[in-house]
């Protein structure tokens, strides 16, 4: 690959198409649909208004990594919090490819992988209709295949969704995905929902037929931040809204029980329920979900180890260095996680063109300071290049 850095957790804006250009239409009204509300365009899930995404068209969009003071808490004295938030015109490098390959090559990127932005609210919106799930997404995938490329010019790796809701569907559409090409697959880092509200851990065995092809197929699977579903435990316990929602009057309280919780517990079920052990070649990235959380869930694992050591295979912390890529958000110790996970496993990635992400992707290299040349090379470039290895 191109020696330059590889942005692990890079996005596009969906166009409004997205979801409908490919679908089957007898799930028309039951999957993704843009209607027209006054002047504003709304979304449909599964019938239902759905605010995952408040502006489905992105144009104005937010300006690229303006938020990103408020996240570390840099705010200037005397500025309102509220004026951090700009936006502009939707850029056409945000939902076309060879302009966004002009834009790399002006940040000095080598590679991208590339992430969906509506995308990662659409498993939680159509969770009750399984069948109008799973035609969705793969209606998505041929839509990114069709704009995006799943491995454009070796430079756009626009990483596909699976759901795991039907699993025999998962099956044919992982195969139909290896087949044409996906160098990584995205699944939601939640529950897997099942018929009738219920819902099932990623670790149970009747996925293990899609891990199993992943495995074989040296594809890995990246768990990246979305709408996981866990407003709904603080609707049915705390009174919280059930539904998520990224802007306007959010319930700050929602914001603290829900955190890390979802990508905490996918890696936990994985763990537990000996995923790793039955597909020893399987390999995971958390994309967008910060690490301050993998040393708690190091902690809860091992202290469970040793009330049940039956119950695991060997130390929780090696399997998750053998298995387990992460981008860390950059107002965290890069340093501490290092030292818990291995440099080996910490994935440079900006979030660019997202508001909370950096304004420049490559202003990531601002947080490594203390990591030698050899180290910044690997987080920048070479762990993201071992994590996809050479599909089979």
């Amino acid at each position: 690959m191109d020696p330059r850095p590889i942005d692990a957790d890079n996005h596009y804006y969906e166009s409004l198409d997205a979801f409908t250009r490919h679908l089957d239409k007898k799930f028309r009204d039951r999957g993704v649909k843009p209607v027209q509300s006054g002047k504003r365009v709304e979304l449909l899930m599964g019938g239902a208004v759905n605010r995952f995404i408040p502006n489905p068209t992105f144009d104005p969009i937010i300006v690229p990594g303006c938020m990103d003071p408020l996240f570390r808490g840099q705010i200037p004295e005397g500025v309102d919090p509220g004026s951090l938030l700009q936006v502009e015109p939707l850029r056409n490098e945000y939902q076309k490819r060879d302009e966004r390959i002009a834009v790399m090559d002006e940040q000095g990127l080598g590679a991208a992988l590339l992430f969906p932005t509506l995308g990662c609210g659409v498993e939680e919106g159509l969770r009750n209709d399984v069948d109008a799930t799973m035609a969705s997404i793969s209606a998505f995938n041929r839509w990114l295949e069709e704009d995006w490329g799943f491995d454009y010019v070796g430079r756009i790796i626009a990483v596909p969704m699976l759901s795991l809701a039907d699993p025999e569907a998962a099956v044919v559409e992982v195969e139909s995905l290896i087949e044409r090409g996906a160098r990584m697959v995205h699944v939601r880092p939640a529950p897997v929902p099942g018929p009738n509200g219920t819902g099932r851990s990623l670790g149970d065995k009747v996925h293990d037929p899609v891990w199993a092809r992943l495995a074989e197929a040296s594809v890995p699977v990246a768990f990246h931040l979305g709408d996981s579903g866990y407003n709904r435990f603080l609707a049915a316990g705390w009174g919280s809204s059930a539904s998520f929602e990224g802007f306007g009057n959010v319930d700050i309280l929602s914001r603290i029980l829900v955190s890390d919780r979802a990508i905490h517990d996918t890696l936990a079920s994985l763990i537990v329920h000996k995923v790793f052990k039955r597909h020893p070649t399987l390999r995971v990235a958390s994309i967008e979900n910060g690490s301050d959380w993998m040393a708690l869930l190091v902690k809860r694992l091992r202290k469970q180890r040793n009330q049940t050591p039956w119950a695991f295979a060997e130390d929780p912390l090696d399997t998750v260095r053998e298995h387990v890529w992460v981008t860390p958000y950059l107002e965290e110790d890069l340093h501490a996680l290092a030292e818990l996970i291995g440099v080996e496993r910490i994935l440079f990635g900006s979030d660019w063109p997202h508001g909370e992400g950096v304004a420049s992707p490559l202003d990531f290299t601002k947080e490594l300071g203390g990591f030698d040349e050899s180290d910044v090379q690997r987080i920048m470039h070479d762990n993201c290049e071992e994590l996809l290895g050479s599909p089979a």
